[in-house]
């Protein structure tokens, strides 16, 4: 893997465990709030289906980590893992309506992957 490769694939990791405690741990708190945009009683109402898209995130964030330190098949895994992450972007901005969304999560993850590819 290269450097720049290997540093796109952290961003993206470190993006969606940074997602995983939004969801998992500030879903009611005020950063949670703010970043979801949700008033705090659907908050406290829908705090389960938080803490789920969180695990989900935090899945995403191991695989890519996992891609950095296996020594077989590294860029089939960034290559999946970053392609899942895409498509969450792109779903999640398209389901809620909200293209920051797509920018926040897809775009670093179509840079990352785009290094990937030429490797």
């Amino acid at each position: 893997m290269k450097t720049v490769q290997i540093i796109l694939i952290i961003i993206v990791a470190l993006l969606h465990f940074y997602f995983l405690i939004l969801e998992m741990f500030l879903w009611t708190k005020p950063q949670g709030l703010k970043a979801f945009g949700l008033p705090k009683k659907l908050a406290e109402q829908t705090i389960v289906l938080g803490a789920n898209q969180g695990l989900y995130n935090g899945f995403l964030a191991a695989g890519l980590i996992w891609s950095l330190v296996s020594q077989d098949f590294t860029n089939q895994i960034a290559t999946f893992f970053l392609s899942c992450v895409i498509i969450a972007g792109v779903y999640g901005a398209y389901s809620t309506k909200k293209i920051k969304l797509f920018y926040i999560q897809s775009v670093p993850a179509i840079l990352a992957l785009i290094v990937t590819l030429q490797y």
